[in-house]
């Protein structure tokens, strides 16, 4: 059977308490455990780091959910990348600069919430000047791609502040992971 390792990247913060990504996150993890071996990290709960590179040598697929803050992933997360990909475990030093990726044949999926509205991307005159969710989420893409994981298709949600939609969320990233998996 294969592994999943699901990750809740939210950061706790009095305007941002994360029921949105916990909700999303439970959703995935019940829509999965019938058919993988599921195991998780809540990033705000803390984490071991040696545990958390075998999760990921031990995962087939990694999913992350997790808020976009600041057009970014939230600082306690970077900081988990930051301990958690180590060299010789992930990567070495490659014949071309990120050409060194030992994690091959691994996926990763990124499951994102946004206070900025979709209408805001892939328009010239929107906030984005034209950029797509993707290019906003490239450092991300990035680093996996250095350490050799395949990108799955991007889940996101949008203008959660003034069009929260739970039940939308839910039944769309179930029907998002039918589509991917």
């Amino acid at each position: 059977m294969k592994q999943v390792l699901l990750i809740n990247g939210h950061q706790w913060y009095p305007h941002s308490k994360g029921k949105l990504n916990q909700t999303i996150f439970e959703t995935i993890q019940e829509q999965l455990e019938k058919e993988y071996i599921i195991t998780t990290t809540i990033i705000d709960q803390g984490y071991n780091v040696e545990e958390e590179r075998e999760k990921y040598l031990s995962a087939d697929i990694i999913i992350y959910q997790t808020p976009i803050f600041w057009f970014s992933l939230p600082g306690k997360f970077k900081t988990y990348f930051d301990q958690v990909l180590k060299r010789g475990v992930f990567y070495e030093k490659g014949e071309r600069y990120g050409r060194g990726g030992l994690l091959t044949g691994k996926k990763y999926m990124i499951s994102t919430t946004w206070g900025a509205p979709l209408e805001e991307f892939e328009t010239e005159d929107g906030f984005f000047n034209g950029k797509t969710v993707e290019d906003v989420l490239f450092p991300i893409h990035c680093m996996h791609r250095y350490i050799d994981m395949e990108q799955l298709e991007t889940f996101s949600v949008h203008n959660i502040f003034k069009d929260l939609q739970v039940e939308k969320y839910v039944k769309d990233i179930k029907n998002h992971l039918a589509k991917v998996l």
